[in-house]
């Protein structure tokens, strides 16, 4: 069902696109603003935190300085980023390292990936800290609301796995994107798939204390939380495009480390007020999250290793989310070292 889906989408996405425009760009037509290259790019979500580099290299010119106009554009599906990019509608997507495993296995979309913008899982089980759950085995017999996705049932059954556990000793209530609400209003005892840099300031910022688990910490395979992808065709017929925009991420990046306050009202400058209200203080706590995972010692803003890649695909075919392995070279591209 999945891949009939996935595929469908595909198909009418060489027909249309279903992205609203914002930030810098106004369309995704493809046409040039004088002598500059148009580029669109696909956000995984509204403009928040971890998107606050782009709006860095659009303020400070480096784009332009790279011959390039770049049009940001919000999704109208979680599934935009990836779509769009593999059937050529648009130039690069932010998108997820574990949904791009899958899609590159189980339907050869052809996916490559540019770079890792965060460096490691950002979603997290969560619960009040009256309810006092600080372990996988605190789980045990308590509701836990999620998205109802397959990878959520994975996630949450591994981390039961390391105390001896099943997903049968618990109760996973699908609350859709609610997971906030589900849990101050007590319909679940906990959550997986709320964000470390969102929901936990969000939750605090309203006056709840909250207790968190991190899935690495409970046989979850480290992975890269988000990535930038383009389509195997596009980045063929113009690598130089991709490259140039790498590093005019990289020069936005470094801004946004040497001056976060100067990064957050850039954002809170382009933010969707209207759909997607951001909260200042909130903001900048997630900044304080991000930045240390964005980049770390060992790997630098838009690296990627190989073990990553590995150690993932290997996982999720042992627990049953893709039928067959692949070589990760066929999805990791390194434009900044050529």
């Amino acid at each position: 069902m999945m891949k009939q889906k996935l595929a469908l989408l595909l198909t009418a996405l060489l027909l249309l696109t279903g992205c609203s425009s914002g930030g810098s760009g106004d369309t995704a037509d493809g046409q040039d603003d004088g002598e500059l290259e148009t580029i669109d790019v696909v956000l995984d979500w509204y403009p928040n935190a971890v998107h606050a580099f782009l709006y860095e290299a659009e303020e400070k010119g480096y784009f332009a300085e790279e011959g390039l106009q770049v049009n940001i554009l919000f999704p109208s599906n979680a599934s935009d980023p990836l779509t769009m990019t593999a059937a050529g509608r648009a130039d690069i997507g932010f998108y997820y390292q574990e949904d791009t495993i899958i899609a590159k296995a189980n339907e050869d979309v052809p996916v490559k990936v540019l770079g890792a913008v965060v460096q490691q899982p950002i979603s997290i089980v969560c619960a009040l800290a009256e309810k006092n759950i600080k372990t996988p085995e605190d789980l045990i017999g308590k509701t836990i609301g999620y998205s109802g996705t397959r990878f959520g049932e994975v996630a949450v059954g591994q981390m039961l796995e390391t105390v001896g556990a099943t997903l049968d000793d618990v109760e996973l209530i699908d609350v859709g994107f609610d997971l906030m609400s589900a849990m101050t209003t007590g319909n679940v005892d906990a959550t997986f798939g709320c964000f470390i840099n969102h929901e936990v300031p969000a939750l605090e910022e309203e006056g709840f204390a909250v207790d968190y688990m991190e899935v690495m910490d409970y046989g979850v395979p480290n992975y890269y939380a988000l990535m930038l992808v383009t389509g195997e065709d596009q980045l063929e017929a113009n690598r130089d495009k991709y490259t140039r925009f790498l590093r005019a991420c990289q020069k936005g990046f470094a801004d946004m480390q040497a001056d976060p306050e100067e990064a957050l009202g850039l954002l809170l400058a382009n933010q969707d007020e209207e759909n997607f209200p951001l909260t200042e203080s909130v903001e900048r706590r997630s900044f304080d999250v991000l930045l240390p995972i964005m980049e770390t010692a060992d790997a630098p803003f838009l690296s990627q290793d190989v073990s990553v890649w590995q150690e993932n695909i290997d996982w999720l075919q042992k627990v049953g989310m893709i039928d067959a392995a692949f070589d990760p070279a066929e999805v990791m591209v390194d434009l900044l070292a050529e």
